[in-house]
């Protein structure tokens, strides 16, 4: 039995391995995305697998404290948006820094557009910059930027179809996304734009994001 002198050390120890683990699943992450094997995270953060279900009883527990921080920054990224006086401009800058958020990590190409039901403080974040997205629509479309038909869940679309372009591009063309992503907020642009299907609910992308986490999670 561990002396009171010793627990300081023992709790010491427990968030250094926590520390470890979070660094090399945001590595490991980045690589392989979300699916990699839990395996390969505590073996570059060097501990048992044991270890690190202790310190993370899922795999949706590890990825929100991954990407926590980043997160933070894709509510941030709303707010300088909001903050510029061109609503156009602000929407546009919005949208390629998000996407190059996705580019510059392929995990979190894929946190983007999943969701974390029981990851309660992660999931308000999100909505808050959801809740931020919605009013620079209404800016931008009330400065006739953007098109009347535009909706928040094309938003969700464009990521995922930008996380599809970034997997398949890879290293060998790693900057391809900013193609289509410029293509596409060129489409998003008032004027002579046809018009469009109509777009999913947003009860129907929620599905989606929830069948994607369910993919993701297989292996747990």
């Amino acid at each position: 039995m561990s002396s009171p002198a010793d627990r300081p050390s023992l709790r010491a120890d427990a968030e250094r391995n926590r520390l470890r683990i979070v660094e090399a699943a945001r590595q490991v992450f980045a690589e392989q995305g979300l699916d990699a094997p839990m395996n390969e995270v505590a073996r570059r953060a060097g501990v048992g697998i044991a270890t690190l279900y202790r310190r993370f009883s899922t795999r949706e527990d590890l990825i929100t404290s991954v990407f926590a921080e980043k997160m933070s920054a894709y509510v941030a990224a709303i707010d300088d948006a909001l903050a510029d006086p061109d609503p156009w401009h602000g929407f546009c800058t919005y949208i390629e820094r998000v996407c190059a958020m996705q580019a510059a990590d392929h995990g979190f190409t894929e946190v983007l557009t999943l969701t974390f039901p029981t990851a309660e403080g992660f999931e308000a974040k999100r909505h808050e910059s959801y809740v931020g997205f919605t009013e620079l629509i209404v800016r931008a479309k009330d400065a006739g930027r953007l098109r009347p038909d535009f909706s928040a869940e094309d938003l969700v679309l464009l990521l995922m179809a930008n996380a599809g372009v970034i997997a398949a591009t890879g290293d060998a063309a790693p900057d391809a996304w900013r193609r289509v992503v410029a293509y596409m907020c060129q489409a998003f642009a008032a004027g002579h734009a046809e018009p469009l299907p109509a777009a999913p609910s947003e009860e129907a992308v929620y599905q989606a994001m929830q069948r994607l986490g369910r993919k993701g999670g297989a292996d747990q």
